[in-house]
């Protein structure tokens, strides 16, 4: 590395905006699309991109980006391929969390839920709406599994490409999508001097709504 960077001095002094509990909405999936809202119109880069973590069945975590595809009946929805790590370690702790940052805006959405698959229906409407390529592409890739090169991928795509050629792409049995259930959703607002503000919505488990509480930073 190189000796004149030093990591320890990089900081950002965060001043754009506050976050308040008299300004927020009563309601974390409404506040949600408020945000996200907010940071299309500022053009944040894949505004949609999210954290995905998982744990396998030992406990050890994994985390990757996906992309989410949809807030259904207040659920985050994203597509994968079904054989694929997160898959099997979702099926084996359907308890995940989800992470945004966006620094254009200097904001970070934290929510943590349980997961379980969209139905079939919704899984095939969106697979259809992909571009042709992106469809292809599910059946070449076998996800997460050891594969010998780069050319293993593109012989099986161009195998693909001529099984379907001048036909509709069928989804494959392996692909679909999940939805997340909040249980928590944390709205992290930077603020100047690290005292940032956390407005953490706790889904009542006695009744109806959410409990809003202030964290510390």
């Amino acid at each position: 590395m190189d000796k004149e960077l030093h990591i320890e001095d990089i900081r950002t002094d965060y001043r754009l905006a506050s976050l308040t509990e008299d300004s927020i909405d009563k309601d974390p999936i409404r506040q949600f699309e408020q945000w996200f809202e907010q940071a299309i119109n500022a053009q944040v880069i894949e505004v949609n991109a999210m954290t995905l973590a998982t744990v396998d069945a030992d406990g050890s975590p994994s985390a990757r980006i996906v992309l989410l595809k949809d807030i259904e009946d207040g659920a985050f929805v994203f597509y994968t391929n079904y054989n694929s790590q997160k898959a099997k370690e979702i099926a084996t702790h359907p308890m995940v969390s989800l992470v945004f940052f966006w620094p254009d805006l200097q904001r970070q959405v934290r929510i943590k839920g349980t997961v379980e698959k969209v139905d079939k229906a919704s899984s095939e409407a969106y697979f259809h709406s992909r571009p042709v390529g992106s469809q292809l592409g599910a059946w070449a890739s076998p996800q997460s599994d050891v594969i010998p090169s780069r050319v293993f991928l593109e012989e099986n795509l161009k195998e693909v490409s001529e099984k379907y050629k001048n036909q509709v792409v069928p989804k494959p049995p392996h692909w679909g999508g999940y939805k997340v259930t909040p249980s928590t959703i944390e709205f992290w607002q930077g603020r100047t001097n690290r005292l940032h503000d956390r407005i953490l919505y706790s889904k009542n488990t006695s009744s109806a709504g959410w409990a809003i509480n202030r964290l510390a930073p």
